[in-house]
């Protein structure tokens, strides 16, 4: 059997980047969370966060230093939780949110690991690619 039970993001400081994802999901820090590894439950899956003395951010979309990851969230309203993530410290990177008001925005966290805010509830993707709501 196989399952995924953490996913682990290398950073200098667990705690303050730990609770940006907290505050970025409502979701709150695990009890046991230290300068060393801090965590957010989410079922049965941990996002992890380890201590790294000699981190490096990465660059994207620089190769040097690439993204390594990068997490989706999917959001209802995006320009409310654009405010929310702003002003807990992420950059905006780029807009891909089409005219239908569907796609996503890039964001960075406060020490440069990309991640994206996704407006596509109720698009069905196919083999053939997506298939907006209200389109035949």
């Amino acid at each position: 059997m196989l399952r995924l039970t953490d996913f682990i993001i290398d950073c200098p400081d667990t705690v303050e980047l730990a609770g940006f994802y907290s505050e970025v999901t409502g979701r709150p820090l695990k009890k046991h969370s230290s300068e060393d590894w801090a965590g957010i439950q989410f079922g049965e899956i941990e996002l992890a966060f380890i201590r790294v003395d000699d981190y490096r951010a990465p660059q994207w979309p620089d190769n040097e230093h690439p993204k390594q990851f990068h997490l989706d969230f999917e959001v209802d309203d995006i320009e409310a939780e654009q405010a929310h993530v702003l002003g807990l410290g992420a950059t905006l990177r780029q807009d891909f949110i089409g005219p239908e008001g569907y796609g996503w925005r890039i964001y960075t966290d406060p020490i440069g690991h990309p991640f994206c805010l996704c407006r596509n509830k109720g698009v069905v993707w196919t083999d053939q690619g997506p298939v907006w709501p209200g389109r035949d």
